[in-house]
């Protein structure tokens, strides 16, 4: 028998949950490898660019301008400060290309979040920049179907406390969903809330968690399966 619980609050994460996102970051990292061929093999590339990252997370966060910038960077570095001024013009081209690119929804998405928004209040709560994560999310069509939208800088079991407290919710009133466990799931289950795994089949290596020492959070194949899983849960059975 399932406790039977009321989700006051349904949260989505949005990147690689509702639309392709790390596809686009994969496309653009073999057309970087590419540009630096010149200057250092691909696993290097691959290597310098992640490192660049995560030293770069705490200064710009995540999202397309906190990549680009580790781009330059990393081509810079590699380049061993012969790069040219093209190649800096390629690689903001990359850039705005991420940014112009359209928001392709996931299979099933375009008709559970509607379906979802008849019976609960949604949420979208994702992290990265905020104007590319509007831009993205008015492009999807599914602005409309959110009561709210939270833009945060990481995902972290405070910043989930803080939402709680923000919407005055009690976690066993919470239920998140997403495709990654160090963001989206392991978190939330720490401050007491529900949480729905939907793994994606691409996933960014600083998202990725091995042993997760949590095991009490739910995993689903596809959103489509959602509703169902939702309504076992508020009947407890």
């Amino acid at each position: 028998m399932t406790t039977r619980k009321h989700f006051g609050i349904i949260a989505l994460d949005a990147d690689d949950t509702l639309w392709q996102n790390e596809t686009l970051y994969h496309a653009t990292q073999e057309k970087f490898r590419r540009l630096l061929a010149n200057y250092a093999a691909p696993e290097v590339v691959n290597q310098t660019l992640y490192e660049t990252e995560m030293g770069n997370l705490r200064h710009f966060g995540y999202g397309i301008k906190s990549f680009t910038l580790s781009m330059l960077e990393t081509a810079v570095t590699l380049a061993n400060g012969h790069l040219t001024g093209q190649d800096v013009k390629t690689i903001i081209n990359f850039a705005k290309e991420m940014v112009n690119s359209p928001t392709k929804l996931l299979e099933h998405v375009a008709e559970i979040v509607p379906q979802l928004a008849q019976t609960h209040q949604l949420m979208l709560l994702t992290k990265g920049d905020l104007l590319d994560q509007e831009a993205k999310l008015a492009r999807s069509g599914l602005a409309d179907y959110f009561d709210y939208v939270e833009v945060v800088s990481n995902k972290t079991s405070e910043t989930y406390a803080a939402i709680l407290g923000k919407y005055r919710l009690r976690p066993e009133q919470f239920l998140m969903v997403g495709n990654s466990l160090k963001s989206d799931v392991l978190p939330v289950v720490a401050v007491g809330g529900t949480a729905v795994y939907i793994p994606y089949h691409l996933t960014w290596a600083h998202e990725t968690v091995t042993n997760p020492t949590h095991q009490n959070y739910l995993e689903l194949d596809h959103i489509g399966q959602l509703p169902d899983l939702i309504k076992t849960l508020e009947s407890g059975s």
